[in-house]
């Protein structure tokens, strides 16, 4: 019988007994066909590989996150993490959606990839409701309805809207629940879930939702988990302690290994594969981690054809030199040859195709010093409400701060404060809001993006009013991405044309941009422990515990507005 391919003398991994064993692995067109430790006797290769000294691991899976986080289209990222090993994803381009809604959505699904590209459906599209921020996009009953006919949705996506699930019955969150889990009952209900607990985790699950990809801690884990809670740990889970945890307990079953957001400059040194290593180097034995990136993950998004070597399933599979380091020598997909080590990140065959105007969709004017003199009717100090941030992490902290009062305005260029501004760029209602950042900026100068989670208008922040001119203009030159602006001049800038928050460059020339502008912030002071993160989650309003959106500061939590001036309307 001719086979298209044989591995030979590879330490295959055992999904099911967690080991390594020597084996032959025939493949037949895209799948595995015969598993042996005897020689193929009646077998005919086309292709043999001699694996003698590698091991052999299925491709890996993440089941969790965002293509657009990568500042990327579909088919760069999917050459870009073949790289890496991955070669399968689960994919909730909710950001995307926000920018433009089905259309956007539409133009991700029409991109060709050579890595198995799901989708999720996004669910909070905007994050909140339309009277809490604008977006480009929206996604309701009726997108939800024609997206579960998609091939390619798999999988509801993170939903976010904390006050809309557990207290609002009619909210748009709890439609779009009982709207997939009336016509689809076993698709997986993926939840944002971050700082809770105890009855309020309760009324979390009782909605349906049944995994939760945010920041964890020993305590949560345990209660998630033994609550019945399926988690996904990106890398700010990945810690010692929270490892601990999983292994003392034998959660693996329970747990899946995810990446959520990579940077484009962090995508230029890994992806999945760095938090595999990560996972280990705290202390979960490699076999578990792999499995925790192969098989757990496919079972809870209900693949019945991958994350394991065994005869019928795909033929997506990494041969290593070392075990314990990730060490990829080669990666397979559907039983080709992608990525061999030593080569370099390819470029899809065809340039990414996104309708022209993707390319013009910053609809935004121009801002002014005006804009930048706040008046206010205190004398003397002003009692001003703060958005403070902390070195690790993107959860904030509501703090309030005095700014002096010069001849009837906030002196906040000599504060110690940043001032964050965010203004709609959509073109549908011209709304500019204001808020102050503590321990942000402690240089002069300013910071500006279009890729502010998840509402994605035009965000900017800085110590100097002049700076923050120059860094707002630029961003509406290069019609979205990023900008550095200090002494008066533009010192770092990756542009993302793309609905402002995607370029269709080479993943190279994307990093390099997205890291200078990461070394100019930390010119300016900003601390982090991912700086980019860090600033454009500022915008991002279901993520603990203040926010901003182009309707100004609000508490994440009650989805109260928060006054810029403690006593003044906004």
């Amino acid at each position: 019988m001719n086979i298209d391919l044989a591995i030979l003398n590879a330490q295959v991994f055992n999904t099911f007994t967690k080991k390594f064993e020597k084996k032959n692995v025939s493949i037949i067109g895209d799948k595995f066909y015969y598993i042996t430790t005897d020689e193929f006797e009646n077998l005919v290769a086309a292709e043999v590989v001699d694996a003698e000294g590698k091991y052999m691991v299925p491709g890996l899976m993440d089941i969790h996150m965002h293509i657009e986080s990568s500042m990327t289209s579909p088919s760069i990222f999917s050459e870009t993490a073949l790289t890496y090993g991955v070669t399968t994803i689960v994919a909730d381009a909710h950001e995307i959606a926000n920018v433009f809604g089905m259309e956007g959505l539409e133009a991700f699904f029409d991109q060709p990839s050579v890595m198995d590209i799901f989708y999720a459906i996004p669910s909070s599209v905007p994050s909140t409701t339309p009277e809490l921020e604008t977006t480009g996009g929206y996604i309701g009953v009726e997108e939800v309805k024609q997206l579960l006919k998609h091939p390619k949705v798999i999988a509801l996506g993170e939903a976010m809207n904390f006050n809309g699930i557990v207290n609002e019955p009619d909210s748009l969150i709890r439609q779009i629940l009982r709207e997939v889990q009336m016509n689809k009952p076993f698709m997986p209900l993926e939840g944002h879930i971050p700082r809770v607990s105890g009855l309020e985790l309760a009324k979390f699950l009782y909605a349906g939702l049944t995994a939760d990809h945010t920041h964890q801690s020993p305590e949560s884990i345990y209660e998630k988990i033994s609550s019945g809670m399926f988690l996904e740990f990106q890398k700010k889970s990945i810690t010692s302690e929270n490892m601990r945890v999983v292994v003392e307990n034998n959660f693996y079953d329970y747990v899946a290994i995810i990446t959520d957001d990579v940077m484009a400059d962090d995508f230029l040194e890994g992806h999945l594969d760095a938090n595999v290593r990560l996972a280990i180097a705290c202390g979960m034995p490699a076999e578990q981690a792999i499995y925790c990136t192969t098989y757990t993950p496919a079972r809870r998004m209900g693949f019945q054809d991958r994350g394991a070597i065994v005869t019928g399933f795909k033929a997506d599979f990494l041969l290593l030199d070392d075990v314990e380091k990730l060490d990829i020598a080669a990666v397979y997909k559907n039983g080709q040859l992608v990525h061999e080590k030593g080569e370099d990140f390819r470029y899809p065959a065809e340039k990414p195709n996104f309708p022209e105007h993707f390319y013009q969709s910053i609809q935004c004017r121009p801002l002014t010093a005006e804009d930048l003199c706040i008046k206010v009717t205190a004398s003397g100090k002003a009692l001003v409400n703060v958005i403070q941030i902390a070195e690790v992490g993107t959860f904030t902290e509501h703090v309030q701060r005095e700014v002096e009062v010069v001849d009837g305005y906030l002196d906040w260029e000599n504060s110690g404060l940043s001032l964050i501004v965010v203004m709609e760029r959509y073109g549908k209602t011209g709304n500019i809001a204001y808020g102050f950042v503590e321990n942000a900026l402690r240089e002069k100068g300013a910071i500006a993006t279009t890729w502010a989670h998840d509402h994605h208008n035009l965000m900017v922040m800085g110590t100097c009013a002049a700076d923050m001119i120059i860094s707002q203009n630029h961003i509406l030159d290069i019609q979205g991405g990023y900008a550095v602006a200090q002494g008066g001049q533009v010192q770092a800038t990756c542009p993302l044309p793309v609905g402002g928050i995607i370029s269709d460059a080479s993943i190279q020339e994307l990093g390099a941009g997205l890291k200078e502008v990461r070394q100019a912030m930390n010119a300016l002071g900003y601390r982090n422990s991912n700086e980019i993160m860090s600033f454009s989650t500022l915008s991002l309003p279901v993520s603990p515990v203040i926010k901003i959106t182009d309707k100004g500061m609000m508490n994440v939590r009650s989805q109260k507005m928060i006054p810029l001036v403690e006593g003044e309307e906004n």
